[in-house]
């Protein structure tokens, strides 16, 4: 390294060079190498960055994400380094050496904004509020979530507890095909509302359309549908590496003349978004559409319940029915029969008794790739009894945990064959 010129000079590349290939969804199917964009896309990240998280000159930028995902690349890299910013690198898992290590790092290195996903909350929030409350975090100003909708337990956590209700939690909805934040309840005058767990906001330049079945703009409020963009922005994925046509018939095709995301999507009374899940994630149950991360958040407001996931499966009677797989605080110690006959209630109160869960089944951990996004097609193969057709597992945080899953399923489905 000594003999190394201290100096690195900057290579001439046009605005439309290739800046990044970033793979994605290798969780849900085969990998797809995006590809990303020298100019708009370190512009989009840069300005995402500085006006989503109310990022000033001499803030300290601390995202947790790690930086073979697109927050690391967004957010950790490159949108804090072309505002000139001091970003954060966090290494190892939120609960190493203890519970405390993302507010001792707060505390330590006085962080000022920091952005982390729903599961890391959930996680923390088993562990109750003293590993928090024992660092100081006086130095935050705004708290960022990312990944995946944040239920409302999580949000009131991260806020209370967290930000000792000071900062403004800012949900954050983008993908590793838009580049940088695309809905967010921040950038807006200061003093209007943020809505717990809602994305609310469209950024500059992004315009949200919502779209039903048959390919038609849904123009109202209080309504849902597929969540399009219908304008190109700087940030957007130019193009799938060596497939060109996929990129078309994945994004474009769905609906022509707008950028299907994939995701579903609610539109308030008030012209807010709220993300649903995928829409890939939508079950039918005797006739009645629902989306499941509308299940898991009613089942999350169970106070012994850290964590779920709600997946689709076959049925001979509804056509597809609920199956929620639970992680459940530290310290509760619930029976699987009282559990689910508890969370059964909840959901039939909360949705519709339609909506309750045929099977719950308890697991110490739900499998996760290693940025934090729950592996729900490997729950759904399990669920099916297709175990033995799990596909790609490359990245898989916690292989013990298939293992126990798939046992606890075959338990769960001999006890009731018993019945």
């Amino acid at each position: 390294m000594m003999k190394e010129d201290v100096t690195c000079q900057p290579a001439t590349l046009e605005s439309e060079d290739l800046l990044f290939l970033l793979y994605t969804s290798g969780s849900t199917g085969k990998p797809k190498g995006l590809i990303h964009s020298q100019a708009g896309y370190l512009l989009y990240a840069a300005l995402t960055h500085k006006y989503v998280f109310d990022y000033h000159d001499g803030d300290v930028f601390g995202c947790v994400a790690d930086i073979g995902w697109i927050t690391g690349h967004s957010y950790v890299v490159y949108g804090p380094l072309c505002n000139g910013g001091t970003t954060v690198l966090f290494e190892s898992t939120p609960v190493y050496p203890d519970p405390g290590r993302y507010w001792e790092t707060v505390e330590r290195l006085k962080i000022n904004q920091f952005y982390g996903a729903p599961t890391a909350i959930r996680l923390l929030l088993k562990y109750g509020d003293n590993w928090v409350k024992k660092y100081d975090r006086s130095s935050l100003k705004i708290l960022g979530s990312v990944g995946e909708p944040i239920n409302s337990e999580a949000w009131e956590w991260y806020f209370n507890v967290v930000g000792d209700r000071k900062c403004p939690v800012v949900d954050t909805w983008w993908q590793t095909e838009t580049g940088g934040i695309c809905i967010a309840p921040r950038p807006s005058n200061p003093e209007d509302e943020i809505v717990p767990a809602m994305a609310m906001r469209p950024f500059f330049g992004i315009r949200p359309s919502l779209l039903d079945d048959k390919g038609n703009v849904l123009m109202q409020n209080d309504v849902s549908g597929a969540l399009c963009i219908s304008q190109a922005w700087p940030g957007m994925a130019r193009s799938i590496y060596n497939d060109h046509q996929r990129f078309l018939e994945t994004y474009l095709m769905p609906y022509p003349g707008y950028f299907f995301t994939g995701d579903g999507a609610y539109r308030t009374s008030r012209g807010y978004y709220q993300l649903t899940g995928r829409l890939d994630d939508v079950i039918n149950i005797s006739g009645h559409r629902l989306g499941t991360a509308e299940i898991e958040d009613v089942v999350n407001k169970h106070e012994a319940v850290a964590e779920s996931a709600v997946i689709g499966y076959p049925h001979k009677i509804k056509g597809e029915g609920a199956y929620a797989f639970i992680v459940l605080k530290k310290g509760f110690k619930l029976s699987q029969e009282n559990l689910a006959s508890e969370l059964q209630s909840l959901v039939s109160k909360e949705i519709a008794k339609y909506a309750a869960p045929d099977h719950v089944q308890v697991a110490r951990h739900l499998p996760k790739t290693r940025s934090g996004k729950i592996m729900r097609r490997v729950l759904k193969n399990i669920v099916e009894n297709k175990a033995d057709e799990l596909g790609d597992l490359t990245t898989l945080d916690d292989h013990d945990t298939v293992k126990e899953i798939i046992e606890g399923h075959k338990k769960l489905l001999q006890k009731d064959q018993s019945q």
